[in-house]
């Protein structure tokens, strides 16, 4: 048992006896008083009662008192549900409502917030931002309804109704949020609303809506590709398509500063039972879940070692999870492969990219230069987008670096355009290729082969073609 479990029981036991302490002293009196007062009436069954029940009375009374410490309903610092109990009073409001909606209201900077004002001001933004939800809800007539801390500045709120019910509520409260500060603190607040339409599982619903906050913050319209695949079966289809590895392969050109094709990308689309294509951004985050991702990218990796054209030049790049890398038996299976296929040596390219940083970076390296000794190329992908792609850029030993697309879309702009003369400066310091991607028009493919980039990419300059569907 760990010390706070050990120190919680013991808190436990002595607020239950200091609360227990008095009604025993009240039984206690009340059978001693009937023992002065009726002593030559009393029998021997009076004596066994009373000890009997003496006993039960103090059992039963700390095991109410101890067990009660079991149910923590609010949360200490917001004042709403904790997530326990929020989970468990909204699966109980969605078996008896036909339509419910639920609301992802989130601090987008509490981590901010944290570091640089303390964790107590921290404290006070949630708190200070469940009153102003409830303030605001309340001033459009909504009360009453159950909302819960699910984790650091998200907050879930439940609401009877179709979400199109509050649509335009949630859109006035979040231009409302632009101007939010709390002691001259300023509060980043996004938002996302779905409801049972989608799903009547409590816990897709939470997934979703933080999909759907990704999606929203990135700018980015929601298309749902399987929106006629109930999210129920998703899992199932995906399993397996992997099984009958039933999927579609297509790939894309990238140029060099000569204009020739140096690198092909794959890219994968799964194909469920009834033929509908399954898009990466839907399954992704399941194959995770299911813990399927190396099974997944060795599956790619096979197929496209098999298509790949014997006497061509060119590099063929797969996207590859480093959880994968990480992945011992998944590391051997593809040493294996790579050996037995002579004709990709030097020719293969996995492209890496995690939103969170992995800490264990010597260990993380060592995989890593033991695939680049086999050949295998290293690429650092949406390098600009976050911390972790820059601390690997800088760590890891690394081929090349494949920049953020919105340093593409935004090459006009003079701010973008310092930050990728930065990056470009150093990478080619330290003898490391730039990749830039996405490039839609002519203007943008002008504007970045003026600069010192090696790998081109884009619709403008190749389309994706398909080479393997199964």
């Amino acid at each position: 048992m760990l010390l706070p479990e050990t120190i919680e029981r013991e808190y436990r036991f002595k607020l239950a006896l200091r609360m227990g302490l008095p009604i025993f002293g009240l039984v206690f009196a009340l059978i001693l008083h009937t023992f002065i007062s009726s002593q030559e009436n009393l029998n021997s069954s009076f004596y066994i009662g009373s000890i009997v029940v003496l006993a039960f009375s103090i059992y039963f009374i700390f095991h109410l008192i101890y067990s009660g410490f079991d149910t923590k309903i609010t949360d200490n610092i917001s004042k709403v549900f904790t997530r326990d109990y929020l989970y468990k009073y909204l699966k109980k409001e969605l078996n008896s409502n036909k339509d419910y909606t639920l609301i992802l209201i989130s601090c987008d900077n509490i981590n901010e917030i944290n570091n640089r004002y303390g964790i107590k001001s921290g404290d006070k933004v949630l708190y200070e931002i469940v009153i102003w939800i409830n303030k605001y809800l309340k001033s459009k007539g909504i009360s009453n309804f159950p909302i819960g801390h699910i984790k650091g500045g998200d907050f879930i709120i439940g609401l009877k109704g179709k979400s199109s019910e509050y649509r335009t509520i949630l859109e006035l409260m979040s231009l409302k949020s632009d101007e939010f500060k709390i002691d001259d603190i300023e509060v980043i607040i996004s938002s996302a609303i779905n409801d049972t339409s989608f799903s009547n599982d409590l816990e897709y619903m939470i997934e979703n809506l933080f999909e759907l906050q990704d999606l929203n913050k990135n700018q980015k319209k929601f298309l749902n590709e399987n929106k006629d695949i109930n999210p129920n079966e998703l899992e199932s289809y995906i399993i397996n398509a992997i099984k009958q590895k039933s999927f579609i392969v297509m790939n894309q050109d990238v140029f060099n500063k000569d204009n020739r094709v140096v690198i092909k990308e794959y890219f994968v689309k799964l194909k469920a039972l009834n033929s509908k294509t399954i898009h990466q951004k839907s399954y992704m985050k399941i194959l995770d879940k299911l813990r399927l991702m190396p099974e997944y990218d060795y599956m790619v990796l096979e197929k496209s070692i098999q298509n790949c054209d014997v006497n061509g030049d060119y590099i063929f790049a797969i996207n590859i999870s480093p959880t994968s890398i990480r992945n011992y038996t998944f590391l051997t299976k593809v040493k294996e492969l790579l050996l037995n296929n002579k004709h990709i040596i030097n020719r293969v390219m996995f492209i890496l990219y995690e939103k969170e940083y992995y800490s264990h970076l010597d260990r993380y390296n060592e995989k890593l230069k033991s695939l680049r000794l086999l050949g295998v190329k290293i690429v650092i992908d949406k390098v600009g987008a976050n911390h972790s792609s820059f601390i690997y850029m800088r760590e890891l030993e690394v081929d090349a670096i494949r920049m953020d697309g919105i340093y593409t879309k935004e090459i006009e702009r003079s701010k973008y355009k310092n930050m990728l003369d930065g990056f470009i400066l150093m990478a080619k310091s330290n003898d490391i290729k730039v990749w830039m991607k996405m490039i839609e028009n002519k203007d943008n493919y002008n504007k970045i082969k003026s600069l010192n980039v090696d790998y081109f990419q884009g619709k403008y300059l190749a389309p994706l073609e398909k080479v393997y569907e199964n």
